[in-house]
């Protein structure tokens, strides 16, 4: 995969926690900071995918199975 580089600007205590989070974790900076932009995408996508799928299933509306109520001499015996 080609990449490219970008400017960032984070605070410099943001950056500080990121610097010392990629080496605990063994990783760069930059590694760190795509793994967590790469969730971010594949949950957006995710969600949307969900949100289609339900508002799909909305718009076709589900078979509830409703029948013509009972008359009310039907539920009594008279």
């Amino acid at each position: 995969m080609e990449t490219q580089n970008i400017t960032l600007s984070l605070p410099e205590s943001v950056l500080r926690k990121v610097k010392l989070l990629a080496v605990r974790r063994g990783s760069s900076v930059s590694r760190l900071l795509t793994s967590a932009v790469e969730r971010m995408i594949e949950e957006e996508s995710d969600y949307e995918a969900a949100r289609k799928r339900q508002t799909a299933l909305l718009e076709k509306g589900l078979n509830l199975d409703f029948r013509k109520p009972a008359s009310r001499d039907e539920l009594h015996d008279r």
